[in-house]
């Protein structure tokens, strides 16, 4: 029997960011042959490979005629995606990562799936040395600021667990850290706006996934003007790209921008 042992898939889709990222990352963005419409990172896959994908459908005509050998989804929210390719025949993984270790898992993963662990276990090791470095850089501040991160305006929906874990990291507290261990949006909706005012944040980071944050509308909110983020004015923005996907960018522009914030609140309050 003729069977190549060494085959990886060599025709891949991404149906969401982080899995293109993490295979640019490791210089193997040739195997990408579709990507998601909503990736912006790196800006190079947006200009050479053909979007196939929403989060939530995709074209499956387009895969088909691409004939990927493997399609890398994201969470249950994809299930309508994976069950209209699997019926057809295509070869699907689901990542679920909802924590820094599941980063770490998805990175470790993907690069045995495609035969090139060892670049995986590089890239891995670079992430975990910019996050020692940024908890390092933490660990000097005199203090950790409270911080809220907003992921939704309507209803409130705060962090969910890799972002409460990079707070942590950048040396500040979540505000909801009960809240950043559910993996559903809905789990996270905080109910009384009311609540945000009594926890006090000194900072807050919006990052309205899929649209711009509006800081003039958040400080319009009943009773907000007594939080002491609003006061001082620290209320700020992180694109969602760099946060909310959860890859490489996370763990690198994300948690670096949020370690930035909150040395500058230091200074200011110092």
């Amino acid at each position: 029997m003729n069977v190549d042992l060494h085959r990886t898939p060599r025709r891949i889709i991404c149906l969401t960011e982080e899995t293109t990222e993490t295979l640019y990352c490791i210089g193997e963005q040739d195997r990408i042959v579709g990507i998601s419409g909503y990736t912006v990172r790196p800006s190079q896959a947006r200009k050479e490979k053909p979007k196939v994908s929403a989060f939530l459908n995709a074209r499956i005509d387009k895969i088909l005629d691409l004939k990927p050998d493997l399609v890398l989804g994201f969470s249950n929210l994809q299930a309508d995606i994976v069950t209209q390719l699997v019926r057809a025949g295509i070869p699907v993984h689901v990542f679920n990562q909802r924590t820094v270790a599941g980063i770490f898992d998805m990175v470790r993963m993907l690069g045995a799936m495609i035969g090139e662990a060892a670049k995986a276990e590089t890239l891995m090791v670079e992430l975990k040395n910019g996050l020692d470095a940024i908890e390092q850089s933490a660990a000097q501040l005199p203090r950790r600021p409270r911080v809220y991160f907003e992921e939704w305006n309507d209803p409130l929906i705060s962090g969910i667990g890799w972002v409460s874990e990079l707070i942590s990291i950048a040396g500040g507290e979540d505000c909801f850290p009960e809240l950043a261990a559910c993996s559903f949006a809905s789990q996270r909706t905080i109910h009384d706006p009311e609540e945000v005012i009594r926890r006090a944040p000194d900072i807050i980071i919006g990052s309205w996934c899929g649209k711009r944050f509006r800081p003039e509308k958040l400080k319009e909110r009943p009773g907000w003007d007594a939080i002491p983020a609003v006061q001082r004015e620290h209320v700020y923005e992180i694109k969602s790209a760099n946060i909310l996907q959860p890859g490489p960018a996370a763990l690198t522009d994300g948690v670096a921008q949020i370690h930035r914030l909150i040395q500058n609140w230091a200074d200011k309050t110092a």
